[in-house]
């Protein structure tokens, strides 16, 4: 019987691949073909003042070279927009969305005011703006902890409403935010069991509520560890990561393996390396 997991790797592109998103793409895909899944990639391009013309493409052709290919056709988030109101219509159905007349400024100075960690949406707009315009459109987050397993971190617990705050799902300049995208994104694909960085364990509560929302079934989840700058600080493409060397994809490979916990193969090529690594990620993780 074929496996019914379906993964996927979903990089913004705002840059080269570099180091870190490479250890991603890798143990996304390890996991996908020690499961006898399917592995899929999507190119989260929502975000024109930051995305890189080109960087999507480049993405595409630098994960070849390192023997990972889609499984099914590269799914790209500017052709889904439709997707995103249609899902934000649901939303707003079922009287979970509302406007929001906030600035960044004065949620921060409203969090001082009342204690709250900066950042903590407190509320304001949540019986009305009082006359002023909407500017964004924020998710109503129920009262409650949410709990999840993650696979390689244990039991991870959020009270979204106290420790977030009702979300934006639609931005003030009127992109679509990323926690709404990516679940509806997510459920069109049929994913089951996501894989990345460890960065992103608290927004998954976040995309659990989405997720649930909309009648879907919130998928299995793994946060691996982030690879880190000399600073100790995550490596990303806004802080400058360099990128992987494409013109000597074994090494860049076996690089990303040992930060995942694979020993040194010896491997001739990239796509020797991962036949040798599978077995080793199976044993590990899959058991």
């Amino acid at each position: 019987m074929p496996s019914n997991y379906r993964g996927r790797f979903a990089p913004s592109p705002t840059g080269r691949l570099h180091a870190g998103s490479l250890a991603a793409a890798l143990a996304s895909w390890l996991d996908a073909r020690a499961h006898e899944g399917t592995w899929l990639l999507r190119i989260e391009d929502i975000d024109p003042p930051r995305d890189i013309p080109g960087a999507g493409e480049s993405f595409i052709e630098d994960l070849k070279r390192f023997g990972m290919e889609s499984d099914e056709p590269v799914l790209w988030q500017h052709d889904r927009y439709s997707a995103y109101e249609e899902a934000l219509r649901r939303l707003q159905e079922l009287g979970l969305v509302y406007g929001c007349a906030c600035s960044r400024k004065e949620i921060f100075a409203e969090d001082l005011r009342l204690g709250l960690p900066k950042g903590v949406y407190p509320g304001t707009c949540r019986e009305g703006t009082h006359g002023k315009p909407v500017r964004a459109l924020r998710f109503r987050v129920p009262s409650g902890t949410i709990s999840f397993h993650d696979r390689r971190l244990g039991e991870f617990s959020q009270d979204v409403e106290r420790e977030v705050g009702d979300f934006i799902l639609k931005r003030a300049d009127g992109l679509w935010a990323y926690q709404l995208a990516v679940v509806a994104d997510d459920l069109f694909s049929g994913v089951t069991d996501i894989v990345r960085g460890a960065d992103l364990v608290d927004n998954t509560p976040r995309q659990i509520l989405l997720t649930r929302a909309l009648g879907g079934t919130p998928s299995r989840y793994m946060h691996i560890p982030l690879v880190l700058n000399n600073e100790g600080e995550k490596l990303s493409k806004q802080a400058g990561a360099t990128p992987v060397d494409v013109s000597n994809p074994l090494d860049a490979l076996e690089a990303a393996g040992r930060h995942l916990g694979i020993p040194i193969i010896g491997a001739e090529n990239p796509e020797g390396y991962l036949r040798a690594a599978l077995p080793l990620w199976a044993e590990r993780w899959c058991r």
